[in-house]
C-alpha cells in the first residue's frame, strides 16, 4: 500500500511515499545516515562556537558573531532535529566558545575552575539548543531563535550566584555597525540584533537553496510572478534580516551627537602598575599604593612645569590602596600628598573594614584639604573571588578556595559627588565585575551620574585577554547610557571612552601611565536607560509563551515515527520545506 513502511535491512528502515508525478520514492533511514546527520551538525556547531570566540576582543571580528549565530541557526533548524540533538549542539557550541574565551579564569589556580566554569556555561547553551529546536518550528523561525537567545542569556546572567554575564554577544560588537542599538534597547537588545541578523540571513540562504533544489527537481524554473509561499517567506526573511542593521544605522547620528555637551570636566586616570603578577596581589598593597602615589606626584610636577593640563579630579583604580586610609594614618598622608600635588580630589579604590568585621570594596572621594568627602561601596560582589558561596563544598575541589574573601555588598546610590572648581560632578561607579551587569550602570545613570567610572584590578589575571574583554563591556555601557566612561586599571588596560563607544586614550598593559581628557557631562537619559529591563522582560515572556505553545502543539516526547524519520532525512538532504 502506498505510504506504508516496506521491508528494511537490519539497522535501517525503508519508507515509501509518492514523489513528483505520482511516482513512488524510497527513503532509507539507517545508522549511517543518522551518523552523517549528527556529524555535520556537530561540526557546524563547533565551527560556530569558535567563530563566536573570534568575534570577541582583542580580535574584535564582530561580523563573525553574526556568522556564528547564522550557522548555529542552520544546525538547529534544517531537517528539524530532535530536541536532544539540539541540546547536544548547543552544548558543543558552548564548549567551543567558552573554553577559548575564559582561560584567564585558571591563570594562577590551574585548569579545573576554567574547565568547570566553561562546562557549566555550556549547559546553558544546551538549554538554548533544546528551546530553539522547538520554537523554530513555529512561524518566523529567526524571531523565535532570537527570543530564545535573549531568554537564555538573561538566565545565565542572573543565576546562580548572581549569574555570569561574561561572553554576552553584545560585548563582541564594539567595532560593529549594530552597536548603536544599545542606546535604544540596551545590551540585551544588541545581542538580539546580532542573533536576528545572523539567523535571518541564514534563513534567506536556505529559502534560496530550497527554491533552486525544487526547481531543478521539477526541471522547470519557478515563474518570477508566481505568488508562492516560498516567495512570500523569502521576502519576509529579507525584511527581517535587514531590520537590525537598518535600525542601528538609523540610530547612529543621535548616538554621535551625545559626544557634544555644554558642560565639560577635565579628568586624569592614573595607572600605577603592580610590582609583580599573581594571586599575592594583596601582599603587595603598600607597593601598589606607593606606585600610584609616585605616578600622581610625577603628574603633579608636570602640571607645575606647564607640561600637562590641570585636572578637575583624578581617578585611581580598584585596589589602588588596599591599606585603608580611614584606618591607617600613613596611607592617608600619602594620598593627601598626592591630592595636594595635583590640587584636585582623587577617587581612590580601597578596602574598608566595617563594624561587623567584613570589608567592602570601596571608592573614596579624597580631598587633600578635607580627606574623604564621599564613598561608594561595590554593590555586586564577585562570587569565588570577593566571597565564596558553599565554602565547605568548594574547598574539597581546590586549595585556593580559602583565598576568596568575605566581602559585604554595598547599598544606596551608585554614584559619588566630586567637588569641582566650577560645580560638583556626579560620577557613576561600576567597580570591575559590576560593569558586566546591566543594572549597575543603569542605576548609576538613574541616580544622576553625568559620567561613568570603572575602577578595575586585572593584575590577578596576568597578561591575558580578560582586560580587553572587560574594556569592551565599558564601551557598550558608554553607548547604552550616552555617557563618557573612564576605565582606571591597576595594571592595564586603562582607557577613556567617548559616549559613542570610541576610545580616545588607552594605556599599555603593565606599564605606569596617566591618561587625561576633557569629557562631556550629560544629564539626559537614553531610551535604553529609561526603558530599563522592560524590553528584555517582554522578550522573555514572549519566548516562554512560544516555548509552551510549541510544547503543547508541535512536540511529542517519543521517538520519531518512521514517517517522521523519513521526512527529516529528506529535509536534510534536499532542504525541503524550509520556506514553508
Amino acid at each position: 500500500m502506498t505510504g506504508t513502511p516496506q521491508a528494511s535491512e537490519p539497522g535501517g528502515a525503508e519508507v515509501a511515499g509518492s514523489g513528483p508525478g505520482g511516482r513512488r520514492r524510497r527513503f532509507r533511514i539507517g545508522r549511517d545516515s543518522l551518523t552523517v546527520d549528527w556529524a555535520w551538525r556537530t561540526l557546524v556547531s563547533v565551527a560556530s562556537g569558535v567563530a563566536m570566540w573570534a568575534a570577541f576582543p582583542p580580535r574584535n571580528l564582530w561580523f563573525l558573531a553574526v556568522l556564528s549565530l547564522g550557522m548555529l541557526f542552520a544546525a538547529l533548524y534544517v531537517g528539524r532535529p530532535r530536541v536532544r540533538t539540539g541540546a547536544w549542539l548547543g552544548f558543543v557550541f558552548g564548549l567551543s566558545f567558552f573554553l577559548p574565551l575564559l582561560p584567564w579564569v585558571g591563570e594562577y589556580v590551574g585548569p579545573l575552575p576554567w574547565i568547570a566554569l566553561s562546562a557549566a556555561l555550556a549547559v546553558y547553551l544546551a538549554l538554548f539548543g533544546a528551546i530553539a529546536t522547538l520554537t523554530t518550528r513555529l512561524p518566523l523561525p529567526p524571531v523565535w531563535f532570537t527570543l530564545s537567545w535573549v531568554l537564555v542569556e538573561a538566565l545565565r546572567s542572573s543565576f546562580p550566584f548572581g549569574g555570569f554575564p561574561w561572553g554576552r554577544v553584545a560585548f563582541s560588537q564594539v567595532d560593529g555597525p549594530l552597536l548603536p542599538l544599545a542606546s535604544v534597547v540596551g545590551a540585551p537588545g544588541l545581542s538580539a540584533g546580532v542573533a536576528l541578523f545572523g539567523a535571518s540571513v541564514a534563513w534567506v540562504l536556505m529559502i534560496l537553496a530550497s527554491a533552486l533544489i525544487r526547481s531543478a527537481a521539477k526541471a522547470r524554473p519557478v515563474a518570477a510572478d508566481q505568488p508562492t509561499g516560498l516567495v512570500r517567506a523569502g521576502t519576509l526573511a529579507v525584511a527581517i534580516a535587514l531590520l537590525a542593521p537598518v535600525a542601528a544605522i538609523a540610530l547612529t547620528p543621535s548616538t554621535i551627537d551625545r559626544t557634544i555637551s555644554g558642560s565639560k570636566v577635565r579628568i586624569a586616570a592614573v595607572q600605577g602598575n603592580v610590582p609583580r603578577l599573581g594571586l599575592d596581589f594583596n601582599a603587595q598593597r603598600r607597593a601598589v599604593l606607593d606606585n600610584h602615589v609616585r605616578t600622581t606626584l610625577q603628574y603633579g610636577q608636570a602640571i607645575d612645569d606647564g607640561l600637562a593640563p590641570h585636572p578637575d579630579f583624578v581617578m585611581w583604580p580598584e585596589n589602588a590602596s588596599d591599606i585603608s586610609p580611614v584606618d591607617n594614618a600613613d596611607a592617608a598622608e600619602s594620598i593627601t600628598a598626592a591630592s595636594e600635588a595635583v590640587d584636585a580630589p582623587i577617587l581612590v579604590g580601597t578596602l574598608l573594614r566595617n563594624p561587623d568585621g567584613r570589608p567592602t570594596n570601596s571608592v573614596l572621594v579624597w580631598d587633600g584639604a578635607r580627606g574623604p568627602v564621599d564613598r561608594y561601596d561595590k554593590h555586586i560582589v564577585q562570587p569565588f573571588g570577593e566571597y565564596l558561596p558553599w565554602r565547605p563544598f568548594f574547598r574539597l575541589f581546590s586549595s585556593y578556595a580559602d583565598l576568596a574573601g568575605n566581602f559585604r555588598p554595598g547599598s544606596g546610590p551608585a554614584v559619588v559627588t566630586v567637588p569641582g572648581y566650577s560645580a560638583e560632578v556626579i560620577v557613576g561607579v561600576a567597580t570591575c565585575w559590576e560593569v558586566a551587569f546591566d543594572r549597575a550602570a543603569r542605576q548609576s545613570v538613574r541616580d544622576g551620574a553625568q559620567m561613568l567610572f570603572v575602577p578595575t584590578n586585572n593584575a590577578t589575571f596576568g597578561r591575558t585577554e580578560m582586560t580587553y574583554q572587560q574594556l569592551a563591556m565599558s564601551q557598550v555601557r558608554a553607548v547604552e547610557h550616552g555617557r563618557a566612561v573612564v576605565v582606571a586599571a591597576t595594571s592595564g588596560v586603562s582607557a577613556i571612552i567617548a559616549a559613542d563607544g570610541s576610545i580616545s586614550e588607552q594605556s599599555g598593559i603593565f606599564t605606569p601611565d596617566v591618561l587625561t581628557s576633557t569629557l562631556p557631562l550629560h544629564d539626559d537619559q537614553t531610551l535604553a536607560t529609561r526603558l530599563g529591563v522592560w524590553p528584555e522582560a517582554l522578550a522573555i515572556v514572549v519566548a516562554v509563551g512560544g516555548l509552551l505553545f510549541a510544547l503543547g502543539s508541535r512536540t511529542r516526547f517519543t521517538l520519531m515515527s518512521r514517517r517522521d524519520a523519513a521526512r527529516a532525512s529528506d529535509d536534510t538532504k534536499e532542504l525541503d520545506g524550509i520556506g514553508d
